[in-house]
């Protein structure tokens, strides 16, 4: 996922200078600068901040999409050429100020709301419901044939059963795999490193027994996938949050009241489905974050 790469700060403000005046078509701009990443959750996401802020307050906004990474979106929020993004908490982990090492939940979105709003005055709002992380995942036939539901069930199995993996994971020596092995006592019999869009196929087609995957993708709904509980807490949480720039918090405080409606309100399950109806039924971001609001009751008729 995009939210892991670092780009070099001289690559990151090409991008900005060249991306953002073609994405708002060099036109004027909006009371309020919506960003979002380049993955399909983060785009309805920034659709329901617009759609909000629309309709509760007298601000206008506009929503900037296919930012290529979390480090960009950041150097766009300290430049000021977006106000607004969704980012997740274990973005504490990319270096930006001094850190608790932890994988204590809490404690990483503590620092997450105290580090971003010293260092950058960032209001980090209270989680929206849901973690975006790694999540190791098998059929769900499988699941309940052998009474899956938490990594360590796989443990006694474990020797017999082939992994499918994204190659760089395998390679990251903090969080990859040989950390991943001793701390959950775990090695698989064997392991396919490929590409990470490839791993969900894979494991529905009986290629591989589990692979690695992220808790909110599509296409764990669209191939009848079960995600197995971290229950030793190895991933690093990544709860997602609303984020905005202080002064335009102070600025348009109504817009920020409009926002925290959305503070609690989506869980795994609700993100998984809404991601889908974008990836897999080809509905616009717009169209789901809208008729989510509705349905929720967030949104006026």
């Amino acid at each position: 996922m995009t939210r892991h790469f670092k780009l070099k700060p001289a690559i990151a403000g090409l991008l900005i200078a060249v991306i953002l005046p073609a994405a708002s078509g060099c036109g004027i701009r909006s009371d309020i600068v919506i960003g979002a990443q380049t993955f399909t959750e983060t785009k309805i996401l920034a659709e329901m901040y617009k759609a909000l802020i629309e309709d509760r307050t007298d601000a206008t906004a506009e929503v900037i999409p296919d930012l290529a990474s979390s480090p960009l979106v950041l150097s766009a929020m300290k430049k000021g050429d977006i106000d607004i993004a969704t980012l997740y908490s274990g973005e504490i982990f990319n270096n930006h100020f001094p850190i608790e090492e932890t994988k204590d939940r809490a404690r990483v979105l503590e620092q997450a709301q105290q580090g971003f709003l010293k260092f950058y005055n960032l209001k980090w709002f209270d989680p929206l419901g849901f973690e975006n992380t790694y999540a190791f995942t098998v059929r769900k036939d499988v699941a309940e044939q052998k009474g899956y539901t938490k990594i360590s069930d796989v443990k006694p199995d474990a020797g017999s059963m082939r992994l499918g993996v994204d190659t760089t994971w395998l390679e990251r020596p903090s969080d990859g795999y040989p950390a991943f092995s001793k701390h959950y006592g775990i090695t698989f019999g064997t392991i396919y490193p490929m590409e990470l869009a490839l791993v969900y196929q894979a494991v529905a087609n009986r290629q591989v027994d589990i692979v690695l995957a992220y808790s909110t993708d599509s296409r764990l709904k669209a191939y009848d996938l079960k995600t197995l509980e971290d229950d030793k807490q190895f991933f690093p949480p990544y709860d997602a949050s609303t984020v905005m720039r202080g002064d335009i918090a102070k600025k348009y405080p109504e817009a920020e009241a409009a926002l925290t409606k959305l503070i609690g309100t989506l869980d795994v399950e609700t993100m998984v489905d809404l991601n889908y109806q974008v990836d897999i039924e080809k509905k616009s971001e717009r169209e789901v974050a809208v008729s989510y609001l509705k349905q929720v009751g967030l949104l006026k008729e």
